[in-house]
């Protein structure tokens, strides 16, 4: 994630992060190492007898690995003294200063963080090598990419549910200026309990005091909406766009893919690269859901892909569409 409206500063892992004003308030006052940073350890060391408490990656022990990518690989790990498993996302950042920059980002977003549709961060560990990990809450389901995969297609029932919680994660984010840029079914973590939150953090922004727009061209590009393929266009006319639309329009198509079990903007088994993308999420008629959908899934998702940006709705606006009311819920 990208900070809006602050100075650069440099990209040295090793500095130490400043304290929030307002903290968690499941937070435990902590001693850690000058590489450690520790966001929540309650769950860490609720049934541990051990009166150390300092922690380090040394205290975890890798079972298997979730998957990997360029810059790193996340593992399943057991916390050796208490038996309870999380994920460990070590990302190699010593070579690639864009790398470093976006695990600052990254750090600093998960610092502010607190909710139950966002997929929380225990602790920072950093190497002298200046690879970092980030200890995060394990979602036993993996992702709703996986779940698409091995399942198939969703229900509108299910998928209304997954809108529900992903909206009030999207509201909640947005209500902290964060913007995540990056909403795609990879990115949205499932535990056995079928909760659905928030996940992967490193190319978010947080929106600055001035409400400064996004200008950059990062995320997955076959889930950006128009204004982020062309700004000058479809943005508010400076080069920019609004990032919190953005979010809403990834959530849309996300949605889409759910229900329909392929990406929904190409025809089945077309590579999504990114002048077809552009020519087709820019120039192209939004494809419609099937005709036995119901009038409020279809209106959900209408409001979500509305291409001018400006009549998109918000997180906060689709929180009360009816669509998500069948059940009570909260935008607090």
């Amino acid at each position: 994630m990208a900070l809006i409206g602050e100075r650069k500063r440099k990209l040295n892992l090793s500095i130490g992060l400043p304290e929030l004003a307002v903290k968690r308030s499941r937070f435990v006052p902590y001693s850690v190492s000058a590489t450690t940073t520790v966001f929540s350890t309650t769950a860490l060391f609720s049934s541990s007898s051990s009166s150390d408490t300092n922690i380090s990656e040394l205290d975890f022990e890798k079972i298997q690995v979730l998957g990997h990518g360029i810059s790193g690989t996340v593992y399943k790990v057991c916390h050796k003294a208490t038996s309870n498993h999380y994920a460990l996302k070590v990302v190699h950042g010593d070579s690639n200063p864009e790398v470093r920059r976006h695990l600052l980002q990254e750090i600093d977003i998960l610092r502010r963080t607190d909710s139950p549709c966002v997929v929380c961060c225990h602790a920072v560990f950093e190497k002298p090598s200046g690879d970092v990990s980030f200890l995060m809450e394990y979602m036993d389901s993996g992702s709703l990419e996986t779940e698409l995969k091995s399942h198939g297609k969703m229900s509108e029932s299910k998928i209304a549910d997954v809108a529900r919680q992903v909206t009030k994660g999207l509201h909640y984010l947005h209500s902290k200026k964060i913007v995540h840029r990056d909403i795609k079914p990879a990115n949205l973590l499932v535990n056995s309990k079928k909760e659905v939150k928030i996940a992967d953090f490193g190319v978010s922004k947080i929106i600055g005091p001035t409400l400064d727009a996004c200008n950059s061209f990062v995320g997955t590009c076959a889930y950006m909406s128009p204004e982020r393929f062309d700004p000058e266009k479809y943005g508010n006319g400076r080069g920019n766009y609004d990032g919190y639309a953005g979010d809403i329009w990834s959530l849309g198509v996300t949605l889409m893919e759910l229900y329909m079990g392929h990406f929904p903007l190409l025809p089945v088994g077309q590579r999504p690269d990114w002048a077809t993308l552009m020519c087709a999420v820019c120039f192209g008629e939004v494809p419609g859901l099937p005709e036995n959908v119901s009038e409020e899934f279809r209106s959900f998702v209408d409001c979500c892909l509305d291409k001018d940006s400006t009549k998109r709705w918000t997180a906060a606006q689709l929180l009360t569409h009816p669509f998500l009311c069948h059940d009570s819920v909260s935008v607090s």
